[in-house]
């Protein structure tokens, strides 16, 4: 059993989803909020022309009829005032970044929230969104992750067991939890339990439950392009071309069933440039191209490059398409200087955008995922959903 501290559980992930094709690298450099502590999210975006906009965010808590008075203390909105230009680079941006909570705005309640930046004072012109979670550590999460699962042994899949230790000032009335499970920030494959396998007189456990097993997938391919003079790993080529660098990813093939172990982030990416003393405003766009060599196009289904760079979504943004004259499936995108993990998504036809890896990456029990446990408890009566416990796991 692996019983993780709140520090480690504040690794726990957040979302993001970008509405606009002029807004780039959307991130945020905390991801889980302490309720007593607020320690601030920092987040930070890229819009692709040194013209000043003029943003707003507000905040709203989701799974709640609470008003906004009940949850929020100061205004509803703030203006997004820090923003600096880019400096020499090729393709010009400016960086707009701030801090949340802030002496404006704080948060009273915990739960997940979201945060909507719009532009020009009209909140139907929003260009991004934030989830985030505040909690309020009220119990203990502990967890395992197995290879021998309900459904094989040391085969493609991981199965959790779950137990959910509750202090003596909460009751154990299973219709009033929830516990949400992800893999690697993933939506698509994300698990909601509204019932638990066994209740003890403090505990509530999940065990043996298949909606707990998961893909084992793979380890995630990685490039580097730190460099814009040299190419860094996972690239063939860098190169300027039409006021423009360019990085060629080698071409990945599709797995030929044997599980190979590589040192990953899990989908994660770092912003990362050489020659500079500020990454934010310094580091060059490149156009960065995916090739994946495949015979004939497959006709059941879409393919799409996965992992935070896209925000873990399926979207045309990064769904791949087929040259029949190349016999690949590519996708070119515009992405700052740094390290990205990426893997390959199969998503077939009528299956509501649930992904597989094993298409093309394969799927393996030893692969080290990393899976973050919410724990959410909505007494009755209440009138939002409390969370009350985040964990995060590894194999």
């Amino acid at each position: 059993m692996i019983f993780l501290s709140l520090a480690t559980a504040l690794l726990a992930q957040t979302h993001t989803r970008v509405y606009n094709e002029n807004i780039r690298t959307l991130r945020v450099a905390r991801e889980v909020l302490l309720l007593d502590e607020q320690e601030p999210l920092h987040i930070s975006f890229d819009e692709m022309s040194h013209d000043v906009h003029f943003y707003t965010y507000t905040v709203q808590m989701l799974n709640t009829s609470l008003l906004s008075s009940e949850y929020l203390q100061g205004f509803t909105t703030a203006d997004i005032t820090n923003f600096e230009h880019s400096i020499n680079t090729s393709r010009e941006y400016t960086h707009y970044w701030f801090d949340f909570p802030n002496e404006d705005i704080r948060l009273t309640k915990s739960g997940n929230y979201r945060l909507t930046i719009y532009e020009d004072g009209n909140p139907d012109n929003k260009i991004a969104e934030v989830d985030f979670c505040v909690v309020e550590p009220m119990v203990k999460i502990g967890a395992k992750v197995r290879a021998n699962t309900d459904i094989e042994y040391n085969g493609r899949y991981q199965q959790l067991d779950i137990d959910v230790n509750i202090s003596e000032a909460l009751r154990v009335n299973s219709d009033e939890w929830r516990v949400v499970v992800t893999q690697n920030n993933r939506l698509d494959n994300a698990v909601t339990l509204t019932k638990p396998t066994y209740i003890e007189p403090k505990r509530l456990r999940y065990v043996n439950n298949k909606d707990l097993i998961f893909e084992g997938g793979n380890e995630y391919h990685h490039f580097d392009a730190f460099s814009c003079f040299y190419a860094g790993v996972g690239i063939d080529r860098v190169y300027h071309e039409m006021g423009d660098y360019h990085a060629l990813l080698f071409q990945n093939e599709i797995a030929k069933g044997e599980y190979m172990h590589e040192f990953d982030s899990n989908g994660r990416y770092i912003v990362n440039a050489e020659r500079t003393t500020d990454v934010d405003t310094e580091a060059e766009y490149m156009w960065v191209y995916w090739t994946l060599p495949v015979e004939q196009p497959w006709f059941d289904g879409s393919l799409y490059v996965g992992g935070d760079l896209f925000g873990n979504e399926m979207t045309l943004r990064n769904r791949m398409q087929y040259d029949n004259e190349r016999k690949c499936y590519w996708l070119t995108a515009l992405v700052k200087q740094g390290g990205y993990d990426y893997q390959y998504w199969f998503t077939g036809k009528g299956t509501q955008n649930k992904t597989t890896t094993q298409r093309v990456d394969g799927s393996y029990w030893q692969t080290e995922n990393e899976y973050a446990v919410y724990v959410y408890w909505r007494p009755f009566g209440a009138r939002y959903d409390r969370l009350v416990g985040v964990s995060v796991i590894k194999p």
